[in-house]
């Protein structure tokens, strides 16, 4: 970042009678982590997130994990991506696109941005269980989804081969990483400039 720019960090807080969810990032940090989920694999990817984006990541959820990990896992999805939304402000300034074409070992998977403000999703991953550990193999999209709508991105993740479940997984969240760290990144060509010919995203 700059010097004398503002600084772009949000906080969002979000409590219902299902989840409660305190959540911070900063755009322009180093990739340091402070997450917990109550959800150990969720808590991994989100690691992974914060880690391959330089994305700084604190998050706190309590959810009502006794029924099962659909509202805590779509709830930290809906946060983080709040948060992203209220960091980037008029966006201006950033690349908008980025994409990332992550191997892990048997598995590769791309992810393609727009932090376009206009949120879509196109989910071509499949798994061969339904669970990871405790967690439904289901509910990934569903966090997925839920970043993208708040954080107003159009994101598409494209498992295009694999077979190991949680290599899916981690390369879908690694992949994230590393587009939205382009995307999100300044521009030093364009930095005062809305990434639109509309001039407004």
């Amino acid at each position: 970042m700059a010097a004398g720019a503002a600084a772009r960090t949000a906080s969002v807080s979000r409590k219902t009678k299902e989840t409660e969810i305190e959540a911070s990032i900063n755009l322009d940090g180093t990739g340091t982590y402070d997450v917990s989920t109550g959800i150990g694999f969720l808590d991994h990817m989100l690691e992974q997130l914060s880690k391959h984006s330089l994305i700084d990541i604190r998050l706190r959820a309590k959810g009502d994990l006794h029924i099962d990990f659909h509202h805590t896992t779509e709830d930290t999805g809906l946060a983080l991506g709040e948060c992203l939304t209220k960091a980037l402000g008029d966006r201006k300034g950033i690349r908008r696109y980025g994409s990332a074409l992550i191997p892990m070992d048997e598995t590769l998977t791309h992810v393609a941005l727009d932090a376009s403000n206009r949120p879509y999703l196109v989910w071509k991953v499949n798994f061969s269980r339904p669970k990871l550990g405790d967690m439904d193999t289901e509910l990934f999209k569903e966090w997925f989804q839920a970043f993208a709508q708040t954080g107003g991105l159009t994101l598409h993740v494209w498992n295009q081969y694999g077979e190991n479940n949680h290599h899916i997984v981690e390369s879908s969240f690694k992949g994230l990483a590393r587009a939205l760290r382009h995307a999100v990144e300044i521009d030093p060509r364009a930095m005062a400039a809305v990434p639109s010919t509309k001039g407004v995203l």
